[in-house]
């Protein structure tokens, strides 16, 4: 009954303001007419004219009507600076508390359906930042002062908080805009626009948002920095804490831009991505690819051989793969492009301090103007029982572990179903090893389609390795892995335990706990990739939300230009197009959304495919395994909204949509684009070609050949 009532009550007033034609009064030319028409029964009936506008305007504002600024204007022509900022501060409150108040028990479903992407963002910041947040948009206008009202009534914010910040944020705009009003009401010719009291007010009127904004931020400084002091003066403008790619780019950028910058590290430079993931994995999988073609020769006309695998000869060219590639990231080549280079272990002091405990001994202080974690991940170890006992290898162990062999180890057990975990299980098995992968869930590279995760069964399979989805591992029992399947136990014995379900970032150990930096599954940071401290920042894997290497070099970009000119201009990190590879073979590759992610999210798309058995170059190479993917709007628009490829090279196929994406090129553009012939690259083109044809204009051509029959006489 009560919702109902207040339905009744709105759709009144709705149409009370349709009927009398009220928005002729909230204009301008309005405001100064009311004034002058209501001068002297304002002087005769003071208190009537205060009520009727205060309620005029209660109502305005309860009701969400657009003309709430003009009536403002009108306060201050009507009743000048004094009573106009009184009695619209308490009358926008209580008008805006109404709307919260309707929002909150009558408009839900319609106001989510409108305002939900806003409404996310809204329950975040006061997540963050509680009544504060609620203060910040009062003071600074980011969402219209009526959309705030009704958002916030979704919120869990109670309504008492809500008044009481709301006429406290709105209390520097209620001014300047009554006070603009107080102006309007004098001029009387086109000469008394350019005065100056009306030029004033409406500079403040410019201005006040910056105002607002430049005291949010004081506030906000005061409040993070409470019990920290600030040096005087610093002597370094940036310090970069781990020198893995993220670390490694941040540090360059800083140099280049002639900042003084120090770069701790306490193990090797190029961290994970050069000394244990990304680098040696490509080596052993490039090896293993040669013995798979040596085992398959007769597909390309020689005779099939069964390799040798001088395992540790494989190995050691994986760790010289490594020192080839370590002068890039090198102390020495730093330290020659200006960037002060420390081994040691780094902690965070103060948001101004680090200190680092020296490899060699002793310590070192530094003050710092900013400073950027990018500490990293490590792997992911399950709470399995038996794991510590087992001998478990990670991307961390393994390539030493395996440089101690003598042979393959003959029986590997991978646990992970992901890329990494994938990759790892064919090369080893194409280098001799009798490999099980166990994935719990039901299929492998869950993030990918059916399709795809199916393909890469397939081909793991035919390389010999034995895959086992849907089995969870539970323990291990001197050298079996035991795993749950169909309410079972399954038995899977190992020579050697390669963990690969994931990794995590790195966050503690470097002082993050110590000054309260805010931390989940990663480092707490907002669009700019900036911590609770306005001068620290995050990039990398420890930043996530992707763990790519080119991913951490292109946070590196945003956290050190966010960090050493902040103060001028920020830049919000842009993750709209981020490609990912998996380099099995053929490579899984891919860009944007695919039909898992659609579906998901409620898009709908047209899919366009084609298979690599139809190029020619693709059957020249024997290489026709795998095809091209791409996601489109449904509706026949060429707009790219996804692209995956399986095939060979993919990885350097796929280079072409990240390009098309991030500058909005279309299919139309690709198929028009000359390729050279034969190339695996036709591909992209034959699939917009194949999305061509499925969205050629029937109508048309219906039209265009009666025009050739025509033509023929």
């Amino acid at each position: 009954m009560k919702k109902l009532a207040i339905i009744a009550v709105l759709a009144a007033l709705a149409a009370a303001y349709f009927a009398f034609d009220l928005k002729q009064y909230l204009t301008l030319e309005g405001v100064k007419a009311l004034a002058a028409d209501t001068a002297a029964f304002q002087r005769d009936n003071p208190l009537v004219v205060v009520a009727g506008f205060f309620l005029a305007y209660v109502v305005v504002t309860a009701a969400s009507f657009p003309g709430a600024a003009i009536m403002t204007l009108a306060a201050g022509a009507l009743f000048g600076v004094v009573w106009g900022t009184v009695i619209v501060s308490f009358a926008s409150t209580i008008g805006a508390t109404f709307a919260f108040l309707s929002s909150r028990y009558v408009l839900r479903d319609s106001i989510e359906a409108r305002f939900g992407e806003r409404l996310k963002a809204i329950n975040a910041g006061l997540e963050r930042d509680g009544a504060f947040y609620l203060f910040s948009l009062r003071m600074i206008p980011v969402f219209p002062f009526f959309m705030v009202n009704l958002v916030m009534g979704l919120t869990r914010i109670r309504t008492l908080t809500f008044m009481w910040v709301s006429q406290i944020g709105m209390l520097l705009g209620t001014i300047v805009y009554v006070n603009a009003g107080t102006q309007l009401a004098r001029i009387d010719s086109l000469s008394g626009i350019a005065s100056p009291a009306v030029l004033g007010s409406f500079v403040l009127l410019g201005i006040v948002p910056w105002i607002a904004k430049g005291i949010i931020g004081l506030i906000k400084r005061r409040k993070v920095y409470a019990g920290f002091r600030r040096p005087r003066k610093f002597d370094r403008n940036l310090v970069v804490i781990g020198a893995g790619s993220a670390g490694l780019v941040s540090a360059y950028i800083a140099a280049t831009v002639k900042a003084k910058v120090t770069l701790v590290e306490a193990h090797e430079m190029g961290g994970d991505c050069l000394n244990t993931g990304c680098v040696p994995s490509k080596a052993i999988i490039k090896s293993a690819k040669v013995a798979a073609t040596m085992r398959h020769a007769d597909r390309y006309g020689l005779a099939a051989v069964e390799p040798e695998v001088p395992f540790k000869a494989v190995i050691a060219r994986v760790l010289d793969t490594i020192k080839a590639i370590e002068p890039h990231d090198s102390v020495e080549r730093y330290t020659g492009l200006g960037v002060d280079v420390v081994k040691g272990y780094a902690k965070i002091i103060d948001p101004w301090t680090v200190e680092v405990a020296l490899n060699d001994g002793g310590t070192q202080r530094l003050t710092t103007r900013s400073i950027i974690i990018a500490s990293g991940a490590e792997p992911v170890v399950p709470p399995i029982p038996g794991i510590e006992e087992s001998g478990y290898l990670t991307s961390e162990t393994m390539w030493q572990a395996f440089a101690q062999m003598d042979a393959a180890p003959q029986r590997v057990a991978v646990l992970g179903g992901g890329p990494i975990g994938c990759e790892l299980s064919q090369a080893l098995a194409r280098l001799g090893s009798e490999v099980t992968q166990v994935e719990m869930a039901d299929s492998l590279l869950g993030r990918e389609d059916a399709d795809v995760s199916a393909l890469a069964r397939e081909v793991l399979e035919a390389d010999g390795v034995r895959v086992l989805t849907g089995h969870k591992a539970v323990r291990i029992e001197q050298r079996e892995l035991v795993a749950e399947h169909d309410g079972g136990e399954v038995r899977i014995a190992f020579d050697a335990l390669i963990v690969a379900i994931g990794r995590k970032a790195r966050l503690t150990g470097f002082g993050l706990e110590d000054i309260g930096v805010e931390t989940g599954k990663t480092v707490t940071t907002d669009e700019f990739l900036a911590t609770k401290f306005p001068n620290i920042f995050a990039a990398g894997d420890v930043a996530g939300p992707y763990q790519f290497t080119h991913t951490a070099s292109h946070q590196a970009w945003y956290a050190s230009v966010n960090a050493l000119f902040g103060t001028f201009r920020k830049f919000k990190a842009d993750y709209r197009v981020i490609p990912a590879v998996t380099f099995l073979d053929p490579e899984v590759a891919r860009v944007g959304l695919n039909e898992r992610e659609a579906a998901e999210q409620g898009i709908a798309v047209e899919v366009t495919r084609y298979e690599l058995d139809d190029l020619d170059r693709a059957i020249a190479e024997s290489e026709t395994k795998g095809f091209v993917k791409v996601l489109t709007p449904a509706g026949g628009k060429d707009k790219i909204l996804g692209a995956t490829i399986v095939g060979a090279h993919a990885g350097e196929l796929l280079a072409e949509y990240v390009l098309a994406m991030k500058h909005g090129i279309g299919l139309n553009k690709i198929l028009g684009t000359i390729h050279s012939y034969p190339t695996m690259a036709e591909a992209n083109k034959f699939a917009a070609g194949n999305w061509k044809r499925a969205n050629k204009p029937e109508g048309l051509l219906r039209w265009v050949e009666k025009y050739h029959t025509w033509m023929r006489g």
